[in-house]
Formats: C-alpha cells, structure tokens, sequence
C-alpha cells in the first residue's frame, strides 16, 4: 500500500514540475484534434451513421456539428455519455447539454463543436443532414436533370 502511495505522490509531484506547455494545451483545444477524439468515441460507442458536418464558413454558431444515431433511448444517453466525458478529458470543460432526460434526441454543445445524438425515427423526422446540405448515409441523392 505504503508503494502505491509514493508512486501515486511522485506521478503527481512530477506532472507538477512538468506541467502540458501552451504547445501541448493548444493542440487539445484545437476544433480538429478534438473532432477527431469526438469521433472515435463515438465509434467505440457503437454509434450509427455518423456524420461530420464542417461548417467553417457556413455559420458563426460552431466550427464542426456531428450527428449520430443511438438504437434506442438507452443508447442515446449512454452516447451523450460518453462525447460528455471525453470533451471533459479532452478540454477540462462540461459542455452544455439539453435533451438527457427523454433520450430520443440529445444535444451536446461545446462551442465549436455541437453533437447531436439521436434515435433513428427522431433523426429521420428532424434530417438535420437535409438543413446543411448533407446526405444521410445510405440515401440516394437525386439528381434533377
């Protein structure tokens, strides 16, 4: 026990003395290398159809929107879950979060990045993809000639 502690204590007192530089904090802020972090969560949470939307130059609202699909409400909030906490690591910050407590469609906002999680009937009716000129996965575009 007593060996935990020191190794505990000195990981500590070391990470003290070597702090992230502005460098290595500036990459973690950055809207790609977290988009990046974002979207391999959501693969390991076996999200569905997830889209990156870049909106640099669309809007001032954010700099990226994600939007995924859960299999059912209990999906979707473990999800939500899961984006909170890797932005929480990720930039030590909670994003903002509406839509938890009936889990169809949740919405996380970090700024420049928002990530909208939803059931698959909910995502079909809303077609956010539609709104920013994306196409669901799967779906044929049509071409009018």
């Amino acid at each position: 026990m007593k060996g935990t502690l020191t190794l505990t204590t000195s990981i500590f007192e070391e990470s003290v003395k070597h702090p992230l530089n502005s460098a290595q904090t500036s990459i973690l802020r950055q809207p790609k290398s977290v988009l990046q972090i974002i979207l391999k969560r959501l693969e390991d949470a076996k999200a569905e159809d997830v889209v990156s939307i870049d909106l640099v130059g669309k809007t001032s609202v954010a700099d990226f929107m994600i939007i995924a699909t859960g299999r059912s409400c209990v999906h979707v909030g473990a999800i939500a879950d899961q984006v909170m906490k890797e932005f929480k690591l990720a930039r030590g910050l909670n994003p903002n979060v509406e839509g938890l407590p009936n889990c169809d469609w949740v919405l996380v906002d970090a700024g420049d990045i928002i990530v909208h999680i939803f059931r698959p009937e909910v995502r079909q009716f809303y077609n956010l993809e539609k709104m920013w000129g994306v196409h669901r996965p799967g779906e044929q575009r049509s071409e009018l000639q």
